[in-house]
């Protein structure tokens, strides 16, 4: 199985100044096949991005949402990663609803794409989808943009700080995709960052576990967060695959801090086993040792422990079944519905309460300067 990490030390220069147009990049998302939705391909940036892919095989669907080769059929689970890296589906986002959050952002904005050329074990998002998870890319972004502008100026100035941001009106456009890997073969990424840098009440905000140097020429002006989840490398190289190296993201701070976007960290998720404690210190002490002043004099970091679910359990078990073992834990954990009506299992309440209480410790003794904006 191909992860990021296989690419090792040595990396070449991208062709044309574009890391996308790179054979590193080739290696995470090589589109051999598009399913796509009419008015998708019709619009705009659905022919800007088949422009990038000649020659690849295109199957016109009714509705991204429904594609039985894709989602129904119980035979692509052993295909799981090979689906991500070859299949593109191109949609229309036709629901534009912007819904309170309260936690990492104010708001959760109409996202440009649902799904990943990543293979997180414990990605929530293929819990709707069955049998794959390919980045579906909705190339109806100035609608996207449009509605997003029009809810920050009916908002007006944010009367007063919170834990999302002391000034500015946060927006998650990332929540069921990697801002990161979209901007591989798609401007969706590049059009909300520069969509933000005009409105001065609010920011953009998406997590990351890939560094694509590319974002660097956004210019995003202070209007942007990054945050870049992070976690013990171990449990990464089992759970995290196919993404860039935790102390690759790490590395990536400084860079992205200069270019002009706000960076936080996500420590997520918190996986409980044999020995996290020492590990999670160990990364701490790595984020202390290497990251410059400028970097910890603004960053904040989010808390999140590990939720998992029943059906995405049955398809880990057939392709990535090691990490069930870390993942699937009856005996520690509960079923609780999440905030979208989804059944979940997450950590019993007073083990998953001990559990960030004692995460709050190691952070105060290892990295003092590292703020929690929320803990969950």
């Amino acid at each position: 199985m191909f992860g990021w990490q296989d690419l090792g030390p040595d990396r070449a220069e991208p062709a044309h100044g574009s890391f996308r147009d790179s054979p590193e990049a080739r290696r995470m998302l090589d589109v051999r096949e598009v399913y796509a939705e009419p008015a998708a391909l019709e619009s705009p940036r659905g022919r800007q991005i088949m422009a990038r892919l000649p020659g690849v095989r295109v199957t016109e669907v009714d509705s991204h949402w429904r594609i039985p080769s894709l989602h129904g059929n119980d035979g692509n689970i052993g295909r799981w990663v090979r689906i991500k890296t070859e299949t593109l589906v191109l949609g229309v986002k036709r629901t534009l609803a912007t819904r309170p959050n309260g936690r990492s952002a104010d708001w959760i904005a109409p996202g440009p794409s649902n799904g990943c050329a990543m293979a997180c074990a414990y990605c929530y998002v293929p819990r709707r989808k069955g049998f794959a998870n390919p980045i579906t890319l909705f190339t109806n972004i100035e609608a996207i943009v449009a509605h997003i502008r029009r809810h920050i100026r009916a908002q007006g100035p944010k009367p007063e700080p919170n834990q999302c941001d002391p000034s500015a009106w946060v927006y998650d456009i990332g929540e069921n995709g990697d801002c990161s890997v979209d901007a591989l073969v798609s401007d969706n990424t590049a059009d909300l960052v520069a969509a933000f840098r005009t409105l001065p009440t609010a920011k953009a905000s998406f997590a990351t576990k890939f560094v694509n140097p590319d974002l660097l020429a956004l210019d995003p002006q202070g209007r942007t967060r990054v945050r870049f989840s992070v976690m013990p490398p171990d449990d990464a190289r089992l759970l995290d695959i196919r993404t860039s190296p935790v102390p690759d993201r790490i590395a990536a701070a400084a860079d992205f801090l200069d270019a002009g976007y706000e960076v936080h960290f996500n420590l997520s998720p918190v996986v409980l086993r044999p020995g996290w404690q020492r590990d999670w210190a160990g990364l701490l002490d790595h984020l202390d040792d290497v990251l410059p002043a400028r970097v910890k004099e603004q960053a904040a970091a989010e808390v999140i422990m590990l939720t998992h679910n029943q059906s995405l359990h049955e398809v880990n078990l057939g392709w990535h079944p090691r990490a069930e073992e870390l993942l699937w834990q009856p005996t520690v954990q509960e079923t609780k519905r999440s905030q979208n009506g989804a059944l979940n299992v997450r950590y019993d309440h007073e083990i998953k309460a001990q559990s960030l209480s004692r995460l709050r410790q190691l952070i105060a003794e290892h990295a003092p300067w590292l703020r929690i904006r929320y803990a969950f």
